[in-house]
């Protein structure tokens, strides 16, 4: 049995389920392009509190990687999962990606690795000063062996006044790309600074918007990762998309579907969701790659419960469960993380995860997660 505890301080118990008996692939996985979007892990005994530089567990958070790798999932590095703009700063965020491509290339595993502007300390800066820093990054990034996702700026946000400006910035910014890219919207439920991004709070302008900049420059953009939580939105764009530009779902309420895909086509995907699943995106793709669309919903359908869970409101916190799961199944030593970003979520929030996770078997280690869990609800003054 595992304790569950809810808002009121009640507890309850539930059995504890086995553990899927899953399969690691022994071939590329074929009918979908998989990306997970990993976290970092702190050093357990490091000055990671609010505001101080990370000071990663280089071991643990690349070892999570491997993980990944072997699932015959590719990894999305340096991205919202990694705490860009909520803990990892530059200097971190640099070696992340140096190590990251090092090891990507030193056993043939997939990479992707955001580009950004976040290492710019001003707030305010001109659009001009974003073409330079989001060019930084993207040199770097390159010259590290790395494929890119360009993603969406804050100071671009701030800087932009019309539509116009997100077209210029990103043609200045895709010539200079040595390959082709994967561009990032991120909604204003990840980060609420991003909420007019490509020029507009109405979806449908921005998707123009967007659409204007692949068109300009059709040889610089291999695809698009929305995290709209919108997936009519999704939907529309991506039918709107020419190959060989292909649409990367960032969208963790409505992923089963998306990827499942029906008559208007399919979503690849790039999901924070899937560092959390491995297991079971790697599955349920193996599915669809046998043509059995019945076995990827039967595994990958349970799991949406659980991801609507990580990632609800406020959504930018999603990062917390994400980590807490990884703890509980074995692939970090600690519970806590950059920023100090592991107390932003409650008790019950944690306990619900745990109860959805164990129903969708999400716990690979079911033993060893009742004994994390069960040790975290007695520090934290809750009998297990």
């Amino acid at each position: 049995m595992i304790t569950l505890v809810d808002a009121a301080g009640r507890t309850s118990a539930v059995e504890l389920n086995a553990a899927p008996s899953f399969v690691r692939p022994t071939a590329p996985l074929a009918s979908r392009t998989v990306y997970a979007a990993a976290h970092v892990v702190p050093r357990t005994t490091a000055d990671n509190v609010p505001g101080a530089p990370a000071d990663l567990d280089w071991d643990a958070t690349l070892a999570f990687r491997h993980h990944l790798w072997s699932w015959g999932l590719g990894v999305a590095d340096a991205m919202d999962t990694a705490q860009r703009n909520m803990g990892l700063d530059a200097a971190a965020t640099r070696e992340l990606i140096t190590r990251s491509a090092a090891e990507a290339q030193a056993v043939g595993g997939g990479l992707v690795v955001g580009v950004n502007t976040d290492h710019v300390d001003d707030a305010v800066i001109t659009l001009d000063g974003v073409v330079d820093a989001y060019k930084h990054q993207l040199h770097l990034t390159e010259d590290a062996g790395a494929s890119v996702v360009l993603m969406a700026s804050r100071h671009l946000a701030r800087a932009a006044r019309c539509a116009e400006d997100y077209e210029r910035v990103y043609a200045e910014v895709l010539a200079a790309a040595g390959a082709p890219v994967i561009l990032h919207w991120l909604g204003a439920a990840f980060d609420p600074e991003l909420g007019s991004y490509f020029g507009s709070p109405d979806t449908y302008a921005a998707s123009s918007t967007l659409l204007k900049i692949i068109a300009n420059a059709p040889d610089k953009v291999a695809g698009v990762k929305m995290s709209l939580l919108d997936a009519d939105s999704e939907r529309a764009v991506r039918a709107q998309l020419n190959a060989p530009t292909r649409m990367f779902t960032g969208d963790d309420f409505n992923y089963v579907s998306l990827i499942g895909g029906d008559s208007s086509g399919y979503s690849d995907a790039l999901l924070g969701a899937f560092a959390a699943l491995g297991p079971h995106a790697s599955a349920a793709v193996q599915a669809l790659d046998a043509g059995d669309h019945d076995a990827y919903q039967r595994i990958l359908g349970p799991t949406e419960a659980l991801s609507r869970q990580i990632f609800s409101t406020p959504t930018f916190y999603y990062k917390t469960g994400v980590a807490f799961l990884s703890w509980l199944n074995g692939h970090q030593p600690g519970v806590g993380m950059v920023g100090g970003l592991h107390a932003a979520r409650s008790l019950p929030h944690l306990s619900d995860i745990v109860r959805l996770a164990n129903d969708c078997g999400g716990l690979e280690q079911p033993e060893l997660a009742r004994e994390r869990w069960h040790g975290l609800l007695t520090v934290s003054g809750v009998p297990a």
